[in-house]
């Protein structure tokens, strides 16, 4: 029997390894090899919250990683969103704004500002 921590450690590995699909918490479960509730139980316990609103922070926070450390133009936000299992942008952009407090282009746009500076 795994301990809370462990299910969440092995649900981040796990989630690590794909990071451009959007998981459901039933296939994560199903390759932990544990149940729905026991997943969810670690989770609010590791972390206070659930494992999907967990799996969102993460994907959000790696698009603003990606997004902070764009250096050239290829980088924009439909290609960041989408390497990290956002389809629905819109969607994206509006929990982009509620965790971070801006839109996603304006810290792409800040981030190319600050590499035109330094030039």
């Amino acid at each position: 029997m795994c301990t809370d921590r462990e299910v969440v450690d092995r649900a981040d590995s796990y989630l690590r390894a794909n990071p451009h699909v959007a998981i459901r918490v039933s296939h994560l479960s199903r390759a932990l090899g544990v149940s729905e509730r026991t997943l969810r139980n670690a989770f609010y316990r590791v972390r206070g919250m659930a494992p999907h609103r967990s799996m969102l922070v993460t994907r959000l926070e790696s698009v603003r990683r990606a997004l902070c450390t764009a250096d050239d133009r290829s980088i924009t936000v439909t290609v960041a969103a989408a390497d990290h299992g956002f389809s629905e942008l819109g969607r994206f952009a509006a929990h982009y704004r509620d965790a971070f407090g801006e839109c996603p282009s304006a810290t792409l746009r800040r981030q190319r500002a600050s590499l035109i500076a330094q030039q």
